[in-house]
């Protein structure tokens, strides 16, 4: 009963989760061909007049609908197990993608958010954050630490996805709230990925206690590419 309710959960999660993908996809062909008028750059007139400014907007609404798709491989057993070469070159596209392109140039446009110094406080911390998990996330598979790659990916991930739950959190509050605007951006700014984040450590803890509880499964983790090792090690440091 329980595999069964997993695997409708599986598939409820990542049908809604290709949904949304493609709906962010949707609102970045609004970009195509480039133009300084349209969607949200109505709104950043001042800035998109600014060089610098043009370069991290587009580079960062251009490369992040990559960034959700390949974090879906990421995520999926399916793929991690039956087609690993696929798993590995995605989360390699993941990683070259945040840390060159999409984080750096999140940051320079969270400097220039709208709802001053509240809202860009937290853009600016999430970029932060979003950096150092997916360098973390990078440095332990290359120490082949699988478990602690697989956490800070997973933290890493739950960021990348504020794009999609900050504008649902946004719906929600005009749905049921009549607060003006700019307050309602406010508000999301910061909901959109600490809500996120709080949902993965509360996964991560519950993890841990199933390996402290020897109830490690030691096959599905090996079939994985995830060493007893590497296991044991997390259940001791962590």
């Amino acid at each position: 009963m329980r595999q069964v309710s997993n695997y409708i959960f599986s598939i409820v999660y990542y049908l809604s989760l290709s949904y949304f993908t493609y709906l962010m996809v949707l609102i970045s062909l609004q970009y195509i061909p480039i133009q300084f008028d349209v969607a949200f750059l109505n709104i950043k007139q001042d800035e998109i007049q600014n060089r610098y400014y043009q370069i991290a907007f587009f580079s960062h609404v251009y490369t992040s609908i990559f960034v959700l798709i390949a974090g879906i491989i990421q995520c999926s057993e399916l793929i991690r197990n039956k087609t690993p070469l696929v798993h590995r070159v995605s989360g390699k596209l993941y990683i070259f993608l945040v840390l060159c392109i999409a984080s750096p140039s999140g940051f320079i446009m969270a400097l220039h958010a709208n709802g001053g110094l509240f809202s860009k406080l937290s853009f600016s911390i999430q970029a932060v954050l979003w950096f150092l998990f997916t360098y973390l996330a990078y440095k332990y598979i290359k120490k082949k630490e699988w478990v602690k790659h697989r956490n800070f990916m997973l933290r890493s991930y739950a960021l990348t996805l504020s794009a999609i739950s900050l504008r649902l959190f946004k719906w929600m509050i005009v749905t049921a709230f009549e607060l003006p605007p700019m307050d309602t951006y406010k508000i999301v700014a910061w909901l959109g990925w600490t809500i996120n984040l709080m949902m993965v450590e509360i996964y991560l803890m519950n993890k841990k206690a199933t390996f402290n509880n020897d109830n490690i499964p030691n096959n599905s983790y090996r079939k994985a590419g995830f060493e007893a090792d590497s296991i044991n090690r997390y259940s001791k440091n962590n």
